[in-house]
């Protein structure tokens, strides 16, 4: 090979040596840089000369003309991307969960010493001395005012939980927001490293790095499949649908509910709409919402995944109480707030109506046939007649009751055939909020909060009247309740509330065992993440001693050439 042509050799070597020696030097400058890839030169050889072809020959006589840089690479490991991204997504689903608890029990008081334990505990004893002295306007007034106390702290933890299911809400919206601006990043980020790749020779590592940072933000708020085409842009799905495509990001829209004010996340390319005559777009979201928060929890099917699935989770989709119970318990099951909110509403539910009909049937109501004078018969109804100085009555002449609707009347008054007026006890409707004794839409009595000694507990023959405040004391003792349909045990109102309280407890300790394994096996997935694409500074300063090496090699080959060359132009000149 001629002298000159193993100058490109020697200038190649120290060309390559350098390039890698810069790469190998970027790496040591970000060792800390949060997402930061280990980045590895890889070298490749130059053009062969063909200097002569023969048949007969086993290959052609070539001379090389050194190495050439071929591209400074990132060292990743795709599956290793796929597993920690899966299961930092999962991490963060529990990790919300545990934190939602966490909130729940606060809410109940059990972290603030406030619990309401202590108000059912106070009502139960206002029974107790009521027993002792039934006829006492001092142990009237106590029980009725311990009653208003037990109302009073029941909507104010009701509204604690609807506070933080508004609060939950708002952070949905955050995260979405969130997703949409990863989204529009993406998008630039794509091309940017398709602009700078294009060309075949430099790579957009360092725009790779924050595409890749993006990417695990994104793992951690919902769960994510993502692809890379032949030019270097990334193709993003989120739960199956696509989200990033194509040069354009399909971002998720927000329909909120006019009944709560809640958010629920959808695909509006996926979603019916029709224009508004203020040119808005009103969307018809069935089939087109991003998370089916119906299917089963679990992570052998991978429904587990995601901040922003956990979120939703958590607060439902409206203001549960008692009813939801009894109509689907499926429906708020999922959703720990809506669960507790159900479960909690159906204890007051059962205190204020157990109360109301223990003084209901004391102060003679019946349940049967009534003709009104108008014709109309009315089946199956519970009534009394009306009795303005009676037992247990109120001035009109209607029952007392201490636990009353906030919006409607209990009774209806109403003329009977036989000329007399009766009081006929409106029953609960579940599809009518204003209808139901609910701690939504419960009171006590205005009329006994201001004369509590209407109760009296005095019978007609001026004897005290024990059977009736009995009944309440045993109310409070009966084991007939239990938390919702899945529960056997069954409880009275005393240990409801712990039982609520327990089980809150013991799912926030569930959440907390399956969070706590779960930040070791991210922990254990990102150590083996690091191992690949993390730069080691002992290694990197090895490699530079190494590319060192090889750079000094091509400079003395260069100069071992120089020699000769001068050596053979000194002899000829002579």
């Amino acid at each position: 090979m001629p002298l000159m042509g193993s100058l490109y050799i020697g200038a190649s070597g120290l060309q390559t040596s350098q390039n890698a020696l810069n790469t190998t030097a970027h790496n040591l400058s970000n060792t800390d840089t949060v997402g930061y890839t280990r980045q590895q030169v890889q070298q490749t050889d130059k053009a062969y000369i063909t200097i002569s072809r023969s048949a007969s020959a086993s290959s052609y006589q070539q001379v090389g003309l050194g190495t050439t840089y071929a591209r400074a690479k990132q060292v990743r490991d795709y599956f290793l991307d796929k597993t920690y991204r899966k299961e930092s997504g999962r991490l963060e689903f529990y990790n919300t969960s545990y934190k939602v608890m966490e909130e729940v029990e606060a809410q109940l008081g059990e972290l603030t010493g406030e619990a309401f334990q202590t108000n059912i505990s106070d009502f139960w004893t206002s029974v107790q001395e009521l027993v002792k002295d039934p006829t006492s306007s001092v142990t009237q007034g106590l029980f009725v005012q311990r009653a208003a106390e037990f109302v009073e702290r029941a909507s104010a933890v009701y509204e604690g939980l609807s506070s933080y299911q508004d609060n939950l809400n708002r952070q949905v919206k955050q995260q979405v927001d969130k997703i949409n601006e990863y989204g529009q990043k993406l998008l630039t980020l794509n091309d940017q490293i398709r602009t700078i790749e294009s060309g075949g020779v430099e790579q957009a590592n360092d725009y790779r790095d924050a595409r890749n940072l993006l990417l695990d933000e994104l793992a951690s708020l919902t769960d994510i499949s993502w692809a890379e085409d032949l030019y270097g842009n990334v193709t993003v799905k989120i739960e199956g649908v696509d989200f990033v495509k194509g040069g354009q990001c399909y971002e998720i829209g927000l329909k909120v509910s006019e009944a709560t004010g809640f958010y629920t996340p959808f695909w509006p390319q996926n979603a019916e709409y029709k224009v508004l005559e203020n040119g808005t777009r009103d969307y018809d979201i069935d089939g087109a919402i991003v998370f089916d928060l119906d299917k089963e929890i679990s992570s052998d099917k991978n429904t587990d995944i995601g901040k922003l699935k956990a979120m939703l989770l958590a607060r439902g989709d409206h203001r549960a109480d008692y009813t939801d119970i009894q109509k689907d318990y499926d429906a708020v099951s999922q959703s720990v707030v809506m669960n507790i909110q159900a479960e909690f509403d159906q204890l007051i539910h059962a205190v204020a109506t157990k109360i109301n009909g223990i003084l209901a049937e004391a102060a003679g109501q019946k349940t049967g046939d009534l003709m009104l004078a108008n014709g109309t018969q009315l089946k199956g109804v519970s009534y009394v007649e009306a009795e303005p100085n009676g037992y247990l009555r109120k001035d009109d002449g209607s029952p007392i009751q201490v636990f009353s609707k906030a919006t409607t009347d209990s009774y209806d008054k109403v003329v009977g055939a036989d000329g007399k007026t009766y009081f006929v006890y409106r029953p609960e409707d579940m599809t009518e909020q204003d209808s139901l004794y609910s701690i939504k839409n419960l009171q006590i009595d205005r009329t006994l909060m201001q004369k509590p000694s209407m109760l009296g507990f005095k019978k007609t023959d001026s004897a005290a009247d024990i059977e009736t405040v009995e009944k309440l004391r045993d109310a409070f003792t009966e084991e007939i309740y239990t938390l919702n349909p899945k529960v056997q045990k069954r409880t009275t109102f005393m240990d409801y509330y712990s039982d609520l309280v327990s089980q809150v407890a013991n799912s926030g300790s569930v959440y907390k065992g399956i969070y706590t394994n779960q930040e070791d096996t991210v922990e254990y997935t990102k150590s083996a993440r690091d191992q690949v694409l993390g730069v080691s500074s002992d290694e990197e300063l090895s490699n530079m001693v190494k590319l060192q090496n090889a750079y000094n090699a091509a400079s003395r080959y260069i100069n071992s050439i120089s020699e000769m060359l001068e050596h053979i132009i000194n002899t000829l000149a002579v």
